[in-house]
């Protein structure tokens, strides 16, 4: 009986194309992934992004919150790489891929509805890269897509851009060789009406170019979500019911009416630990009240705190009011201190109110860089920040566990913030590693890690090209579209705000940008307005407080810290220095205790833990790689004598020979009537023979040198 075979038929097979940037982009969707609960596979120049989206069917029991996961999974296929772990597959996501999944997740997240408790999953699968077309936009858009189609609730769709400002003109979608010239990598988010999601690195760009960087992704953004509608008008499916999360209203309403004068007095003070107190000892009058009519009154506590302290929060901030009593525009009381730890190579403690970041600074050789394996083009990190945020920082009793994705994206901006300003390895030859330690926390550490971090840097004698500064702005909208933007906001304010707008920059421009957002959207007079405000904090902090406590870098690294000396030698001269199975070079590091790095191009880079270990390994490489030039004049020393000339060693290994016919104009019977071994002469390169043997002159340098003292010219 012979085989049946049945050719599979997409019957839902749907391809969209577009044109973004003026490249083309294709939405496929229909044909894989078919059990998700919408999938794409999205192309954009020849970048290909898998995405799927799934939801439960019911909700998650006892969560209050919404359970979305947003996965951005990179393929080292995509780029034609095979892993380099034992392994060789994929292991844990790199920075970059975290990073992207935060950048989805928060340009989406704000458009679900606030009590949908049903797990979403979202995947983006990179299969595929172009350098020229960005993975995350692509990834971003498909998953846009993919949302406003599904049965999934959701308030989209969202379209994506990178910006670039390159030779004076803002670019869209920059290609890879834009971005490297470009001064700006800009990401945003937005539906047709708002911006959703800012994420920005510029090396020291003005404030009103980035904003009008934004402003001009935003009107090109509206084109992609106008290509999404049309794609939800022909196979968009109807939006799911589901079980709206439980909620006492009518326990809420009678705790406001009754507790509300309460509740403002708890409310109203800067200390963290006091407001807690108070809060506290209300609810337990909240229990002796209404537990016996409510026993399942607790289950809502969390969110009767939260929705009552919004309302407080809200209804001061729209006033003019703020929960610590500052004005709008005013900064918590900082303080700033360098060399807080004795033997590390640079330390800094930067305080703003409850907030405080110790930020330390560590330098190495090359050899400690990070090396990357990654979908990226970038494959080493020379310049490394970490963000450590641990439980007691905020007063919670909770064991530490690893780095969460917070931690890594709160260190990648900081390093976004402070990268532009890192001297170059030509400049300054080492690998810089800054770790930020919250030890406290009131709401935005990231930007007190940007500031102990220049402290840090500037302390370790890093001689970086200016100082940063970081600063916050939040926001409340009432119900008419007013608004009310307020700077360095503390954790209250993050927790019931709508906006956390983070600026990190220079005196001479904008380094960093990240913004948080709660509601669905910023209109272009917010974002200006909190571009505004936050340059003038940066001002005030740099001059009050930071400048007075270190106004410039260090003149020199740490006693503790590794010095540096770099050199250059010739190519081919490499594996004269490495040596056989790399003994020359060991030596050497044994010799004089110097840890040496060698580049490709020559370039060496010597390490020790004191300047004289450096200079006597320099001196060693410069010996072997000594290589006299035809016509210089070289002081040496005579090693050895034999019947047709004396043999001069010009460096330690290196000599030439002086012919005896080369000694004296006249006639020499014996070399010893003109030089004797350990005799210092001068000599003249006249030829380096096919066999590398190097012909001296002791006569042509005599007479160069007669000639030179008449002219007036240094003998060198």
């Amino acid at each position: 009986m012979s085989t049946i075979i049945k050719h599979k038929e997409f019957t839902n097979h749907k391809v969209y194309k577009t044109e973004v940037a003026g490249r083309p982009l294709t939405i496929d969707v229909g044909k894989v992934a078919e059990l998700a609960t919408a999938s794409a596979m999205v192309t954009y120049g020849e970048t290909t992004v898998l995405v799927a989206v799934t939801v439960s069917p019911r909700p998650r029991d006892g969560v209050d919150f919404f359970p979305l996961s947003v996965d951005f999974e990179e393929k080292l296929y995509a780029v034609g790489r095979i892993p380099g772990s034992f392994m060789r597959r994929e292991g844990q996501p790199s920075l970059p891929a975290v990073l992207a999944s935060r950048v989805i997740d928060r340009s989406i997240r704000p458009l679900f509805p606030y009590d949908f408790r049903n797990d979403v999953v979202v995947t983006a699968t990179v299969m595929s890269v172009d350098r020229d077309c960005s993975p995350e936009v692509t990834a971003m858009i498909g998953v846009s897509a993919c949302l406003a189609y599904s049965c999934i609730p959701w308030a989209g769709p969202i379209g994506c851009l990178e910006v670039g400002y390159v030779d004076g003109q803002i670019v869209l979608n920059p290609t890879n060789e834009q971005k490297h010239a470009s001064q700006l990598d800009l990401t945003v988010a937005a539906t047709d009406k708002k911006v959703i999601m800012i994420e920005a690195g510029a090396k020291e760009l003005p404030d009103d170019i980035m904003y009008d960087a934004i402003v001009a992704a935003h009107e090109d953004i509206k084109k992609q979500v106008a290509f999404i509608n049309q794609i939800v008008a022909e196979i968009g499916r109807d939006k799911m019911t589901y079980d709206h999360a439980d909620f006492d209203q009518e326990l809420f309403d009678d705790i406001v009416a009754n507790f509300m004068d309460e509740a403002k007095a708890a409310m109203d003070t800067d200390d963290k630990n006091v407001r807690e107190t108070r809060w506290n000892a209300m609810i337990d009058k909240w229990h002796e009240k209404y537990l016996e009519d409510h026993p399942d009154m607790d289950q809502y506590l969390e969110e009767i705190t939260y929705k009552f302290q919004k309302k407080i929060v809200k209804a001061w901030l729209l006033e003019g009011h703020r929960v610590d009593g500052r004005a709008k525009n005013e900064i918590r009381p900082l303080a700033a201190e360098v060399g807080v730890l004795p033997r590390v190579h640079g330390s800094g403690l930067f305080t703003r109110g409850q907030t405080q970041v110790l930020s330390v600074c560590t330098l190495n050789t090359l050899s400690a860089c990070q090396k990357l394996d990654t979908i990226w083009e970038e494959e080493e990190k020379r310049y490394m920040h970490h963000y450590n945020f641990p439980a007691y920082s905020t007063g919670e009793a909770r064991a530490a566990r690893s780095t969460n994705r917070r931690e890594k994206g709160h260190g990648a901006l900081a390093e976004r913030a402070l990268e532009p300003v890192i001297p170059s390895v030509e400049d300054f030859p080492y690998a810089i590693r800054v770790v930020s330690e919250v030890l406290s926390s009131n709401g935005s550490t990231s930007q007190g890690s940007i500031c102990g971090s220049t402290l840090a840097l500037m302390d370790a004698g890093v001689p970086i090209k200016a100082p940063v500064a970081g600063i916050s702005c939040g926001l409340i909208q009432d119900d008419d579209g007013s608004f009310t933007t307020f700077i360095d906001i503390q954790g209250v304010e993050d927790f019931h705000g709508e906006m956390d707008f983070k600026v990190a920059g220079t005196k001479a421009g904008i380094t960093a940008i990240q913004m948080d957002i709660k509601n669905d959207g910023l209109s272009h007079a917010i974002i200006k307005e909190a571009l505004e405000i936050t340059k003038d904090a940066r001002y005030a902090i740099l001059d009050e407080v930071m400048l007075p406590c270190i106004s410039a870098p260090r003149p020199d690294v740490a006693e503790t810290a590794p010095k540096m000396v770099k050199m250059k030698i010739d190519v081919d001269k490499i594996r004269e220095v490495i040596g056989s199975g790399g003994k020359v070079i060991q030596k050497i590091c044994a010799d004089t205790g110097a840890k040496i790095d060698i580049e490709d191009d020559g370039t060496i880079y010597i390490a020790g833990v004191n300047r004289e270990s450096c200079d006597a390994a320099k001196k060693t490489i410069e010996t072997i790689v000594f290589v006299p030039e035809v016509g210089q004049l070289y002081y040496g020393k005579v090693v050895r004598i034999l019947p047709f000339g004396a043999f001069v060693e010009l460096a330690p290994g290196k000599d030439g020979m002086v012919h005896i016919s080369k000694l004296s104009d006249r006639r020499v019977e014996k070399v010893e009537d003109v030089v004797n071994i350990g005799d210092m002469i001068w000599v003249k390169v006249t030829e380096i023979d096919e066999k590398g043997r190097v012909n001296l002159s002791y006569r042509d340098a005599l007479k160069e040198i007669k000639a030179k003292k008449e002219a007036g010219e240094p003998i060198k």
